[in-house]
């Protein structure tokens, strides 16, 4: 994704001195809180198929969107493995010739695939029909295969015009109930706003950004893999 996508995203007390005093002992309840919920049931295998947004675009090994996502759900009991099918730079169109051949690269068919493209159709001005139709044609291969869907939904700057922007911004909820795919309105609703939480290409989000990502989405996921089959 390139730096005009930054128009997406922006359109859009010191301690005494002296001693401390005692801290009073956090309650049993309170510290059970604080630790991470033990890891338990089936394996739960998400695929995280999306563009520069997914594949962690300039952030350290492990900071990814991906990444930290697993990392949330286990610490909250449930076994994920979250594969990081993300590619900078990806349109609809090149995530579309590439979704099959993924999907049959994995060890065996993902729970839920969480979809999230389309910021880089909108950098290059795509008629959002096409969109549409790429991102409709994903969501045909993974009902065919009968796989989940979870699909993370983007907006238009206002500055493409008020028709574009109505256009675009409608195809993701339409999408969503014409497959029956949950939907996350906008992925980055959390972020756009917050300039600390992006880095300076006014892009892509931060190592926090990514934390702040994932902990307003992360339940819209739990709540999109499907039920235990055990």
């Amino acid at each position: 994704m390139r730096p005009a996508l930054s128009s997406i995203l922006l359109a859009l007390p010191l301690a005494a001195c002296g001693s401390p005093a005692p801290q009073p002992e956090a309650a049993p309840s309170e510290q059970a809180a604080a630790e991470p919920a033990p890891v338990s049931g089936p394996e739960r295998r998400i695929l995280a198929f999306g563009n520069s947004l997914f594949a962690g675009y300039n952030l350290e090994d492990g900071e990814s969107y991906p990444a930290r996502l697993e990392a949330a759900l286990r610490a909250q009991g449930i076994d994920a493995r979250v594969a990081n099918a993300g590619v900078s730079g990806d349109t609809t169109a090149a995530g579309l010739q590439r979704l099959a051949f993924t999907l049959d690269s994995q060890e065996r068919a993902p729970d839920l695939v969480i979809l999230e493209l389309g910021g880089n159709d909108l950098l290059r001005g795509l008629s959002p029909d096409e969109t549409k139709a790429n991102l409709a044609a994903m969501l045909d291969i993974l009902a065919e295969r009968d796989i989940p869907v979870l699909l993370m939904g983007m907006r238009s700057p206002p500055n493409y015009g008020p028709e574009f922007q109505a256009q675009f911004d409608a195809l993701y909820p339409a999408l969503a109930e014409q497959y029956g795919a949950d939907l996350v309105p906008f992925f980055l609703d959390s972020i756009y706003d917050q300039p600390q939480l992006i880095q300076p290409d006014r892009i892509h989000p931060t190592a926090e950004g990514i934390e702040t990502l994932v902990g307003a989405t992360s339940s819209a996921v739990v709540e999109a893999l499907p039920e235990d089959e055990a």
